[in-house]
């Protein structure tokens, strides 16, 4: 399944990854190599972390390189009626009674602590494309659901603003 995600995600991922290549992974390198000269390396434990960090740095490159490679570009169709990308969304969870302010994102930018919350999770495929006022039962996975009442939506844009994720 390819990850649906904004020219603006392709962009970002881009800059970081260009950032890991051309900045961080020389000093990364250089870190390793000096770790290196102090010594035994089977007890080397400065060694090991550089080397560590390094690897690291590369795994996140090739993350990203493979995350743009099969990507799917995804443009916002919502209409001003309706929840589409980077809109707010007041919702009223009716289990609970709570309301709460969510904006939806791809999945490359969700961060449920901030309010962010993927188009494919459960609460943004019940949001997608609807109404304030609409009552929408989200599906969750195993198999269980709950209602919620769209109360406003603020519609917004992919400002930059909202970084990506990191694994």
């Amino acid at each position: 399944m390819n990850d649906e995600l904004t020219r603006e995600d392709i962009r970002k991922m881009q800059e970081e990854i260009d950032y890991r290549v051309q900045v961080l992974r020389p000093q990364l390198i250089e870190d390793v190599q000096t770790a290196r000269a102090f010594g035994d390396l089977s007890e080397n434990f400065e060694y090991k972390c550089a080397k560590q960090e390094k690897n690291r740095n590369d795994a996140r490159i090739r993350y990203l390189q493979r995350m743009i490679k099969t990507a799917k570009i995804i443009e916002d169709r919502s209409t001003e009626e309706t929840a589409g990308l980077y809109d707010r969304v007041e919702i009223l969870m009716e289990n609970t009674g709570k309301k709460r302010t969510i904006q939806l994102v791809t999945t490359l930018r969700q961060d449920a602590l901030k309010g962010l919350i993927s188009k494919e999770s459960p609460v943004g495929k019940a949001v997608m494309g609807r109404r304030a006022g609409d009552r929408v039962e989200a599906h969750m996975e195993d198999g269980r659901s709950f209602f919620l009442r769209i109360l406003s939506i603020e519609k917004g844009a992919d400002d930059g603003s909202i970084p990506i994720g990191s694994f």
